[in-house]
């Protein structure tokens, strides 16, 4: 089939968008807008329908659904409810399975990055009471975050998307509990594999005795300055052995004038303002430092007298994917100007780094040490776009507006499902009360919204619906058909959801989701078939991505604090998707025949 000139720039621009998510160097939203802006100047999107994705209803629903996750949160709502269902001593067994049943029934309810970002530190402060490390129980805990979305129509952006692509073709939109057959049942069948067999896939060397911080790490790499009055000077590096031995602490390089000695310059005399990268635990790190007389890096002698104090605080954080702080240095951010804060140390993945702390460029999914004033840490941790891996306690108050929240939720949810409300007007009404008794100030309404997914969903459906209009779906389709011809529809579900699942392991969920749902409906209008099972096998497709860190923001998440490799995702998740297209496909033909 010979392509129009229509067709080729747009495939040029997909093929364009697919390569540099999957590279990851520009963050996604750019991206898309880019690629939106570029597709409007080609004239293969309408100049009046270049904006039309940002009114769309799946790009208001999200937004809302982001602002009431948030209430869930600041409230504690989810505190309450992971102390009522994991307590007690409990196996490994009955640990994975309580926290993954009680994680995909958050995300089913709520934002499932938000679902995590609540439970991790829950998980991690068990793991340290057990004494084993969280790789055992993070990526199960991840897995069933994303399993429990598919369960209803706000669980997951895709399932948004694919309600709305219904919506516009026939009148009528899939509703709140449409995906529940089919999402409950890959969620169950899924949190029982990760709890009964998944969590014994992890390498072993990532589930080994952990420490007493409870990370299966190497440790953070740290940068200590030696001051004049420092009882190192005079020495040389390996002089420190005996000493790095018994505090658990290495010595990795040694800066001096801002270049690094040769190797390890074990053999290089210590002289003052020289700068040591320092290998090791959060604890150990502090010891040594102490021991030494060193100084972190631009903490001058005034904060290192009141880090002394009650009022400084020491917290771990995980860089979250789109954070303000992901692929750039503390330095272009002046956090000690700005802030008073300071980066003690980074962990990523094991991996030691060699360059110094304030030039080193932090990535998603690394393990951050920050330093600084206990009231003012959470504004720059959130500020930063990470998250805390210590559990906070639950201030007073919270707990009846933890109630006010929950209640308010599931009236809309109730209003929306009985078919009494729009469903974008019943979240509203949610949002506004929300604000009026002052869950989530004004003032952090707008923050509460993840605007890099809003600017992605809002760029990506016009170069969707022009892909439709310029026959391009078409060409697609043609494909699938023509590489299964002579097969049942039955054949063809099951390869779209297959097709779908791995794009989206490597690339965001809500774009596949876009790209995929006009595919799946004019497939099934080729084959002369339901629509229904061809979009609903495009929603659970699009939110499995298990086979690597990158294909949903949940697997990043993990990345630093499970001490996690890229290859490790596979291997419990590539039996996962497996057991999801087995599952489902019988689910979807028995609900939603052909």
């Amino acid at each position: 089939m010979d392509l129009t000139q229509d067709q080729m720039v747009l495939f040029g621009i997909l093929v364009a968008v697919f390569g540099f998510l999957i590279w990851g160097r520009w963050r996604y939203d750019l991206v898309a807008f880019a690629a939106l802006a570029i597709a409007v100047v080609a004239g293969v999107v309408p100049t009046d329908d270049a904006f039309s994705g940002f009114g769309h209803p799946a790009t208001v629903i999200i937004a809302l659904v982001l602002i009431i996750s948030r209430a869930l949160s600041v409230t504690g709502a989810v505190e309450l409810i992971s102390r009522l269902v994991v307590g007690g001593t409990l196996s490994l067994f009955g640990h994975i399975l309580r926290m993954s049943a009680l994680s995909a029934a958050l995300s089913a309810v709520m934002n499932n990055v938000a679902a995590l970002a609540l439970l991790m530190p829950v998980d991690i402060e068990a793991a340290k009471k057990a004494g084993r490390t969280p790789a055992t129980t993070l990526m199960p805990l991840s897995f069933a975050s994303i399993l429990g979305g598919m369960i209803t129509l706000i669980g997951t952006p895709p399932n948004i998307i694919i309600a709305a692509a219904r919506g516009t073709a026939t009148g009528e939109p899939f509703g709140m509990f449409d995906f529940a057959p089919v999402g409950l049942a890959c969620a169950v069948a899924g949190v029982l594999f990760v709890a009964l067999v998944g969590w014994r896939l992890v390498p072993s060397d990532r589930r080994g005795s952990s420490d007493k911080t409870g990370f299966d790490l190497e440790g953070y790499v740290a940068e200590a300055k030696v001051p004049e009055d420092s009882a190192v000077i005079g020495t040389k590096v390996r002089d420190l052995d005996a000493l790095t031995d018994e505090i658990d602490c290495e010595v990795i390089g040694l800066f001096r004038r801002g270049k690094r000695m040769p190797g390890l310059a074990r053999y290089v005399t210590i002289q003052a303002n020289d700068h040591l990268l320092l290998e090791a635990a959060p604890d150990d790190l502090d010891r040594f430092v102490t021991k030494l007389k060193l100084q972190y890096e631009s903490i001058d002698e005034d904060h290192r007298k009141k880090s002394q104090s009650d009022d400084v605080a020491l917290i771990e954080v995980v860089v979250a994917p789109g954070a303000r702080i992901a692929r750039r240095s503390t330095l272009s951010l002046r956090l000690k100007s700005r802030f008073g804060v300071h980066l003690l140390g980074i962990s990523r993945q094991g991996k030691r780094l060699s360059q110094r702390i304030r030039h080193t460029v932090v990535e998603p999914g690394d393990v951050l040490l920050l330093q600084g004033n206990a009231d003012e840490l959470p504004d720059v941790i959130k500020w930063l776009g990470c998250l805390p891996l210590a559990k906070r306690g639950l201030q007073s108050g919270q707990r009846r507006k933890a109630w006010i929240t929950m209640g308010t939720f599931a009236a809309a949810i109730a209003l929306a499902a009985s078919g009494l409300l729009y469903l974008p007007i019943a979240l509203s009404l949610a949002a506004i009360a929300i604000v009026l008794f002052n869950i989530v100030p004004l003032r952090d309404i707008y923050d509460s919204i993840e605007w890099p997914v809003i600017v992605l969903l809002g760029s990506m459906i016009p170069i969707g619906a022009a892909l439709e209009t310029t026959g391009g779906t078409g060409v697609i389709t043609s494909g699938i058909l023509t590489l299964a011809q002579g097969y049942s529809p039955v054949v063809v579900l099951t390869l779209l959801m297959i097709a779908t699942m791995s794009l989206s392991d490597v690339m965001n969920n809500t774009a596949t989701a876009v790209i995929a749902a006009p595919i799946a409906m004019d497939l099934a209008d080729r084959l002369g078939v339901n629509a229904d099972p061809f979009l609903m096998a495009v929603a659970v497709a699009a939110s499995c991505a298990f086979l690597t860190p990158i294909g949903h923001k949940n697997n990043t998440l993990i990345l630093g604090p499970g001490g996690y490799r890229f290859g490790d995702y596979w291997r419990m998740g590539l039996p996962l998707e497996v057991l999801i297209v087995v599952v489902s496909i019988p689910m979807i033909l028995l609900v939603w025949p052909l």
